[in-house]
Parts: structure tokens; sequence; C-alpha cells
């Protein structure tokens, strides 16, 4: 027997409610040692029937004694006891802290700041090292662009290379970026810039992440890039917007912030050391008549026509570096394609490389400017009987 039910207005009510918190993507701590903070955790747990609480800080501390205590041999029973003594008999709900995320509704507790990042990092070293670790934590990266951008943004934060991110893209998720993106069908009409904000909050709650859901533009770069002590130490630059390809190296060039920038096709990777190299003409002096003040260059590309905008990215990738697919994808722009051909393979290879440049312009291992290629089907190719 079927049921004639008008789902309708129960299901309006039901998206409005999913998407009341769309911008939410800061994690909330308590520190049970703190008063305020035990008196909101218990109204949280009181009167939220739904959240969900995980608690595995047993198994956190036993990692991070077991690095403390390196080459020794622990039972279970041993190790057990050892925690026990670490937490000195007090309650283990009071130690480290309790992180909630209010876009799933989860309470996770987690290893206290110092302590997580110790165990966290760990596997780093010595690939890493502990110096190398901290100075990186005091470091600030700024990606505009969140397709190629969110895998960069992930795979730094994954290996913590620096303590504070921003990031910026103006684009909501769509099913087509699902090639790419690592989204899950639920958050498609969610903000890239959200969607990679919480992602990094969910593999450490501890990296500041700042968010421009509005894209970079004339208007924020400034504050995007900062000024003398919140200034970005390195800007990524992985967007489909010319303007903003020109505008964010004039601007990075002023205040003498390196630029990276991958293309994706045969793994282009371009760097421009602005640090060090202050007169340096922006994307490799190829559009040396955009070169100029901000407002004027401005005004200057707002006026082109899109033929023009792709006459000067053909002059910046350079014909002769286009793979034979892309070139055969360009020919159709328009025609029976919608859109830059990107697939993942490609966009993790490439947040890959972008992070190993940024790691290593950051702690000063490398120091040039350039364009330089990890082509795959060059370098894994079909070798002759």
């Amino acid at each position: 027997m079927s049921v004639a039910v008008d789902f309708s207005q129960l299901l309006r009510y039901k998206v409005r409610e999913s998407n009341s918190r769309t911008n939410d993507h800061v994690p909330e701590f308590f520190r049970l040692n703190n008063v305020l903070d035990a008196e909101k955790f218990y109204h949280l747990l009181q009167f939220n029937s739904a959240v969900k609480v995980y608690d595995e800080l047993n198994s956190q501390l036993k990692e991070l004694l077991k690095l403390r205590n390196v080459g020794q041999q622990f039972s279970d029973q041993d190790l057990q006891q050892l925690v026990n003594e670490h937490l000195k008999n007090s309650s283990s709900d009071r130690y480290g802290v309790w992180v909630y995320y209010p876009w799933s509704n989860k309470v996770v507790h987690l290893l206290d700041e110092e302590e997580f990042i110790e165990v966290r990092t760990s596997r780093n070293k010595l690939k890493i090292t502990k110096e190398e670790q901290e100075t990186l934590h005091q470091k600030r990266i700024g990606i505009i662009g969140l397709s190629v951008g969110q895998s960069v943004a992930l795979t730094i934060a994954m290996e913590r290379s620096c303590g504070e991110l921003r990031l910026a893209d103006f684009d909501e998720l769509e099913l087509s970026n699902l090639n790419r993106v690592r989204a899950g069908v639920d958050q498609l009409g969610l903000s890239k810039v959200i969607c990679a904000a919480r992602q990094i909050a969910e593999i450490d709650p501890f990296i500041k992440v700042k968010c421009y859901t509005q894209g970079a533009s004339v208007g924020n770069l400034n504050d995007f890039m900062g000024d003398n002590s919140d200034q970005l130490d390195l800007l990524v630059e992985v967007c489909d917007n010319f303007e903003m390809k020109i505008l964010c190296r004039l601007a990075a060039r002023q205040k003498k912030i390196p630029v990276i920038m991958e293309t994706n096709d045969r793994g282009m990777l371009d760097i421009e050391r602005f640090d060090i190299e202050a007169s340096r003409k922006i994307l490799h002096g190829t559009v040396e008549n955009l070169e100029g003040e901000l407002t004027d260059v401005a005004a200057i590309l707002k006026k082109m026509t899109p033929q023009e905008r792709m006459g000067y990215l053909t002059k910046i990738v350079g014909v002769e570096n286009i793979s034979d697919r892309m070139k055969l994808s360009l020919a159709n722009m328009g025609k029976t394609l919608n859109s830059w051909p990107q697939v993942a393979s490609s966009v993790v290879v490439g947040g890959g490389l972008v992070v190993n440049a940024c790691r290593r312009i950051l702690l000063g291992s490398f120091k040039s400017s350039g364009r330089f290629f990890v082509d795959l089907d060059e370098l894994v190719a079909d070798r002759p009987e």
C-alpha cells in the first residue's frame, strides 16, 4: 500500500537547517581544568543530544610515551602503567583538550597542542627535523585557488609545513569538481574554501586558517598578504583567473613575497623569488607591458577582451610547453568543453610538487626562480625492448 506524503515543506525546513552553518570552519576547544570551559562543555553535552563523542586519548598517550622512550620494549600492561604514571592518577577527562566540530556535531578528545604536534609530526623525522618543524610552525602561506590549491592546502596541513594558512576562492563546490577535489557529495554547494578549511581542522585543529570566501581581489589583496608582523612568507597561486594571476604577483613583488604556481599540465612548476629578486619581472618577463602600479594594471586588465587574455595566457605558458592532450582540449574550449581539463592524479602530484618547493624555500634550502617540469608521461614511459 502506498502512502501519499507531501515532503516539500519538511525538506525545505531540513535544508535550511543543514545550511545554517555553512561558514563554520573553526573548531571549539574545551579544556576542563578551566571552569568556564568545563561549564560550556557540560551544556554542550547536556543539551545537544545528537552530539557524537570520540575519546581515544589513551592510545594517543601510549604513542606519546613510546616516542619519548624510543628503543624500550613495553608490554601492553607496562605501557598502560606508564600512561597512568604520566596522568599522575588524575582524571583523563581533564587531560588534553576536547575539540568540538560544529559542522559535523562531533567532539574529539585530543592531546593538547604541544604534545599533539609532537606525536603528529613524529613520522616526518628526519625528513623534516625538529628544528625545521619549529621554523615551519612560524610561517604563513597563502593559497589563491582551491582546486589544485586544495591538494596543496591539505598536503601542507598533513606535513605541518606552516602554522597559518590563508585560503581564497569565490567558487562553491559543483559535481564536476569532484573529479579532482577531495570532497563528498553532501558538500555540493559549499564554499571550496570552507570545505578545505574544515578538512584541515579535522587533520590538525591547531593550524590557523583564515578564509576568503569571496576570493582574492584588488580590495582585499593587502589584507590577504598582510603587513609587517602578519605578512605571508609565501604565496601559492593556482587560480583560473587571469587578472588575479597578474595582480597578486604585483602585490607579492611589492611585499617581497615569493610566489609558486603549478599549472598541472606536464607537471609545470613556476617559482618566482621576489623575496630575493625585488626587481624580477613577473611571470618570467612574459607580460612586460602589464608591469606597473596595481590599480593602473587592474584598469588595463578590466578592459581586455577574452581573446587578448587568451593571447597572454599562451605567452605565459608557452605553446611548446603544452601537452598534446591539452592542446586538443584548448582547441575544443567553448565548443565541446566548458573549462580547463584537470584530473585527480595530476592535481595530487601537483600538490606534492608545490608543498615540497614551499618547504624548501621556507627553510632556506632552495633559492632559485624558474620553471620546472615533472612530466610523469615522460618520466614513466615505455622502455625499448
